[in-house]
């Protein structure tokens, strides 16, 4: 018995020290990961810190430091009300926890997370909370940037469009539960382009500064403004009658154009036009509201600068908007199914009546069978930004046509919105290099005044398509402002008088008078004209008078599904 008692008696304190050893070792762990180690007990108030000390405001750990109070007072209010919540729960269970807290030091203010688990007494009271703490002011400094560059417009500091939107749910979510109304609106600053051409991108973004503080300065506390687009200020106004939106509005307007703005280039006069939508009666999501409000600032705008409308239902506005989502559906089933096709309409030398060339007209074949001409879906698909796909797929008709035809001549059109998309041209002019055989039989229109509208692009495209050996006409000519010095800066090949000049042009003196002129300046800068609409052989032998060199018209052909061609 004695030698077994004496065999157990050197044990113990082994086990102690092997106790205390790997203790010191977790603490020099808590330490080196540079995280604290506390131990409150709520009894007497007491923490007990360990590891990392010099984390932690020295008030927190020294003098009275040591005590729950004091590392509460030192405490923000939500980390203060969060750890006193927890300190006064009652519960059997044991409860971990997760806290932001920000805490005071000589140095600012220090951020830390606080991992910890309320332990619990036999009643279900907080005995104790014993965690660990780590400081990540700096990542917490971080994530606020990334947030507020995830939610912020760059430029202005406003908020961006997503972050308005959720602000514009929020308030149309209000006023439906309350009963009460919103508004929305959209103040665009008028002619920015303008401004970037005469005084340069950094003016223009001063400007744009200057006016969305000026805007945020004549809002209510309550209303909330964001930046929707480059010239564009969304403004959420909660609680408002549709009088107040008006009112707004005009105050808008008011201080954007009663002080000119002052820029590193010089003063800049500015005005803004704004559209506006009350809530929730004229839209039921953030979404349709913003599209509502810039459906108004379009109307405003089409009146001028510094114009206001209001939007309100319109049955002819909603229907039109739904037979525009109809045709826009069929030219996008139409592309998918190949149902785009051309009809070719002849182009006629005016000395031998003689054919030259055809123009391509675009119709789609509708599910019945039936042809729809381009006028039915033309404009809707400019409105909604999908002629550039309609605009390809008749580019690669056209070439596919020229290729299988080897004696054909066709001219194809580029509509006007595709004129002014630089990349869309550029891709134009790569695939006819592709396919460069075809090239010196095809003729590319150009509507009057989208070749000016983007002049210097469109000079660019025209030079890179003739020298590839493709002719340029500008169709519809008369009907825009060019002047014939801008269509020898083009270096356009020939142009096509616009038909409403020629159509029963033998009664008409007016018109005859315009179209001799018209003809009389071609030839001075060598261009060749094509008058369209022809209807009687009399127009063509008074057009041949005035020295037109080709004809199209229903008098010499009418556009053809299926030419007879070799």
């Amino acid at each position: 018995m004695l030698e077994q008692s004496l065999q157990k008696k050197p044990a113990e304190p082994i086990a102690s020290l092997r106790t205390v050893q790997e203790a010191e070792r977790l603490k020099l762990a808590v330490a080196g990961s540079g995280a604290v180690a506390f131990d409150w007990t709520v009894a007497d108030d007491h923490i007990t810190w360990a590891g990392a000390l010099d984390a932690l405001p020295p008030q927190i750990t020294s003098g009275d430091g040591s005590l729950g109070r004091q590392f509460l007072a030192a405490m923000d209010s939500d980390g203060r009300r969060r750890l006193s919540d927890l300190i006064n729960a009652r519960g059997r269970d044991t409860d971990s926890f997760e806290v932001e807290a920000e805490l005071s030091s000589p140095m600012g203010t220090v951020c830390f997370l606080i991992l910890g688990t309320r332990i619990v007494d036999s009643q279900g009271a907080t005995e104790r909370l014993t965690g660990l703490m780590r400081e990540f002011t700096e990542r917490k400094h971080q994530t606020n940037r990334l947030t507020y560059l995830a939610t912020r417009d760059e430029l202005t500091g406003h908020l961006n469009r997503n972050s308005l939107r959720a602000e514009l749910a929020e308030a149309i979510a209000a006023a439906q539960k309350q009963e009460r109304h919103c508004g929305f609106l959209v103040a665009s600053i008028d002619r920015l382009a303008m401004i970037n051409d005469s005084y340069g991108f950094d003016a223009a973004d001063e400007v744009i500064v200057a006016v969305g503080e000026r805007l945020n300065t004549s809002l209510r506390s309550s209303d909330v403004i964001g930046r929707t687009a480059g010239n564009k200020f969304g403004v959420v106004l909660k609680n408002c009658s549709e009088s107040d939106i008006t009112a707004v509005a005009d105050r808008l307007r008011s201080v954007v154009r009663d002080e000119v703005v002052d820029t590193r280039s010089g003063k800049v006069s500015v005005t803004s036009s704004v559209g506006a939508v009350w809530l929730p009666g004229s839209a039921s999501s953030s979404q349709e509201a913003m599209l509502r409000a810039e459906e108004a600032l379009e109307r405003a705008r089409s009146k001028g600068r510094d114009g206001f409308c209001i939007y309100h239902r319109s049955q002819l506005r909603e229907g039109a908007r739904v037979r525009l989502m109809h045709v826009a559906d069929e030219v996008v089933l139409a592309l998918k199914e190949d149902r785009l096709i051309f009809a070719y309409q002849p182009i006629i030398d005016a000395i031998t009546r003689e054919t030259v060339e055809y123009e391509c007209l675009l119709r789609m074949i509708r599910p019945d069978g039936t042809v729809a001409p381009a006028g039915h879906f033309i404009p809707a698909a400019e409105q909604l930004g999908l002629v550039r796909l309609v605009d390809r797929r008749a580019l690669e008709m056209a070439v596919a046509t020229l290729e299988a035809h080897p004696k054909v001549h066709l001219s194809v059109n580029v509509s006007g919105t595709t004129a002014q998309d630089s990349a869309f041209l550029s891709s134009f002019v790569d695939y006819v290099k592709a396919h460069s055989g075809i090239a010196r039989r095809l003729v590319v229109e150009l509507t009057e005044t989208a070749a000016l509208h983007h002049f210097e692009e469109n000079a660019q495209f025209v030079s890179r398509l003739r020298e590839m050996g493709c002719r340029v006409a500008i169709d519809d000519f008369g009907a825009g402002y060019t002047s014939f010095r801008n269509l020898q800066m083009l270096r356009v090949d020939k142009v096509k008088i616009d038909g409403s000049y020629v159509a029963e042009i033998s009664n008409s003196p007016e018109n005859q008078v315009f179209v001799r002129t018209l003809v009389d300046l071609a030839k001075n800068f060598n261009l060749k004209t094509t008058a369209e609409w022809v209807g009687t052989e009399a127009e063509a032998q008074l057009l041949a008078g005035f020295g037109v060199d080709y004809f199209q018209g229903f008098f010499f052909g009418q556009p053809l599904l299926h030419p007879d061609w070799p």
